[in-house]
């Protein structure tokens, strides 16, 4: 058995696993964000009851590991931000602690409970507020150096002259520091920016995707530009890496007519044209972060 956890900068959720199709809920409780003892004690706490019975702990968070230096990154909770976190709490409790990057635990769930079961290659993407990414292999998460892998969110990959007549859209800033990176529009912020850029409008994205369903011509404007400034590097993507199936979780993946527009645009570009769709809405709607812990722990452990 594996203790597991999914945090988050609001909350931080535990459960026990005695496999990733395992999952049995402990809590819920409010993340603390500026106390690394309290953060710890959260974690030991829902440990301590099973104490002899698990392994080791899991987590999913919104952050990333450097595999070299065990330091971790995560903006949204000062209190573990630059901290050897897995050796930290390992310290406290005394167990085996592994941790992943919660795009990761999303792929790794999708790919061995989800929408990617049965795939050799899957490629999890996140289309949310921003965008996020990860890849499993032969069932097995790519980490990479610095523990980026499948952060295909990042980098300057947007093209500035798009759509049909073409028009100019500059390389917005992004948060990582460069401009022109896919997180930067691909998320609903950046349908949100891409629309007041191209129409001069402030909507939500809810309001310029229903508008585009329902065929008004600012908001198909703006989901063209969109479709092309994301679907070309994502196809760039999958001929690199060779996924043969691509779940999609996030906001955005609650839209099928975007869902389908974007795997079309991205099929029409790949080297591989897939007669079957590849991107799909993911499979796994409750706790894929709990279960993605899981899969990603249980792994980790057989190779301890």
């Amino acid at each position: 058995m594996l203790t597991c956890f999914d945090i988050g900068g609001s909350t931080i959720k535990s459960a026990r696993a005695g496999s990733a199709s395992e999952i049995e809920i402990i809590d819920r409780v409010k993340t603390p964000l500026d106390d690394f003892d309290a953060f710890a004690a959260v974690i030991a706490e829902r440990v301590a009851p099973d104490r002899g019975r698990t392994k080791g702990v899991s987590i999913s968070i919104a952050g990333v590991v450097d595999p070299a230096s065990g330091s971790l990154k995560c903006a949204n909770i000062p209190c573990i931000d630059g901290r050897t976190i897995a050796a930290d709490l390992q310290a406290e409790i005394g167990l085996p602690v592994s941790i992943a990057n919660d795009a990761d635990c999303f792929a790794m769930a999708e790919a061995t409970e989800g929408a990617g079961r049965g795939h050799a290659n899957v490629f999890g993407i996140i289309l949310g507020t921003g965008v996020g990414g990860g890849l499993v292999i032969d069932g097995r998460l790519v980490r990479g150096a610095g523990g980026y892998a499948g952060e295909w969110g990042h980098g300057q990959a947007l093209a500035t002259r798009v759509g049909t007549p073409p028009v100019e859209v500059p390389h917005f800033a992004c948060g990582c520091g460069q401009a022109g990176c896919v997180d930067t529009i691909g998320g609903a912020r950046g349908v949100e920016k891409l629309h007041h850029f191209l129409c001069g409008e402030v909507l939500s994205s809810t309001d310029v995707i229903d508008r585009w369903r329902e065929g008004e011509a600012k908001a198909r404007r703006t989901m063209d530009v969109y479709l092309e400034l994301v679907g070309v590097p994502l196809a760039l993507t999958m001929n690199i890496i060779g996924a043969s199936v691509v779940p999609v979780g996030g906001g955005l993946s609650n839209v099928p007519e975007l869902i389908a527009a974007l795997d079309n645009k991205v099929r029409s570009r790949t080297l591989r044209r897939a007669q079957s769709p590849l991107l799909v809405k993911a499979a796994l709607t409750t706790e894929p972060g709990l279960i993605g812990a899981a899969a990603v722990g249980f792994q980790e452990l057989a190779h301890v």
